[in-house]
């Protein structure tokens, strides 16, 4: 209840601290540049004054806020990576040729590589499907729920309860753990599934496409939804069947929005660290890039230079995408 009421407390402050910015700030404006006075043209110039200004009483707080924790840690992280564990001694491009011959990184980089070939894919594609079937049945809306869940629960959160899918426990032991009583029932060994190296990959991989399927699902049954009824009846007259329709006809119509989500579940997955933390944090070769990073910086008496340079990996990888995402974000809408 003591950390509830914190939260709680921290809200109503956060909420109350707002309200005031903008209500002090406006009015302190107001009194800067007031809009009535005795010289129209000096009234008339305060209020284009005023309305200059005012938008940037709103963008304030946000453009402060991204700039402490985004553009600053850019920099920093580039001048720590020619730095040296503490971060003072200058090492040039040790820390660079460190990261090319490190057995640690290139598993990192293997795994990364895995879990962008089959999360982005499976998540958009069950998305798609999830999407496509609840628009056509009844309880498409309470279906939509379900499938949606998933994305209220934190990274965290989901591992705890996959934990309880993969949990282990010796032959002969009563199994707790779902995937294991499922394998026992029908005759099978308990497997420590997590503890398989390579496999343990795909069994952390299933927790993201889990929760991420909720949004691709979400963002395609707009699209499809949008798409002009008049070429699905073409189709139709033409005697398509159903999945034709669907391959031929719909998909290329909301291509534009598949790549949109892709995009973003990529994005997500090269950023991946709460769930390979929570579930294995690292151990039989599940490691990936921001949990090495967490080690490097953290652990073991902390590396800055080797930490900040896998960070900057991590943002290079990641820019571009997020770049193109935007891009073709916007050129869609303005299609439209």
């Amino acid at each position: 209840m003591e950390q509830l009421w914190t939260a709680l407390g921290t809200i109503a402050i956060g909420i109350a601290g707002a309200a005031l910015y903008f209500w002090g700030s406006n009015w302190l404006l107001d009194r800067i540049f007031p809009a009535r006075a005795a010289d129209m043209r000096r009234a008339s110039r305060n209020v284009a004054r005023a309305n200059l200004i005012r938008p940037w009483l709103f963008l304030g707080p946000a453009l402060t806020a991204l700039g402490l924790y985004l553009v600053y840690p850019v920099f920093a992280s580039i001048w720590l990576s020619f730095h040296d564990r503490t971060g003072e001694s200058y090492v040039g491009l040790a820390n660079y040729r460190w990261l090319l011959s490190d057995p640690g990184f290139r598993e990192s980089m293997f795994n990364n590589f895995m879990w962008l070939l089959v999360v982005p894919a499976a998540s958009t594609f069950l998305g798609l499907v999830a999407a496509a079937l609840t628009d056509r049945i009844a309880w498409g809306n309470i279906a939509k729920s379900l499938i949606f869940m998933p994305m209220a629960i934190s990274f965290v959160g989901a591992a705890v309860i996959w934990k309880f899918v993969y949990d282990y426990r010796a032959e002969g032991s009563e199994q707790i753990g779902l995937l294991n009583a499922i394998v026992v029932a029908l005759g099978g060994e308990p497997q420590a599934w997590i503890a398989l190296p390579f496999w343990n990959n795909f069994f952390l991989m299933a927790i993201l496409v889990w929760i991420q399927t909720g949004f691709a699902m979400v963002i395609l049954s707009a699209a499809l939804r949008g798409i002009p009824e008049e070429t699905i009846e073409a189709a139709v007259i033409d005697g398509a069947s159903g999945i034709q329709i669907f391959f031929r006809i719909m998909v290329p119509q909301i291509w534009g929005t598949i790549a949109v989500v892709w995009t973003t579940i990529t994005i997500t997955v090269l950023k991946v660290f709460d769930i390979v933390l929570a579930m294995t944090n690292g151990q039989w070769n599940s490691q990936v890039l921001a949990n090495l990073m967490f080690d490097w910086m953290f652990r073991g008496g902390g590396d800055f230079g080797r930490g900040a340079t896998i960070a900057l990996v991590i943002m290079v990888l990641v820019v571009p995408i997020m770049v193109w995402n935007i891009r073709n974000a916007r050129a869609e809408m303005r299609d439209r």
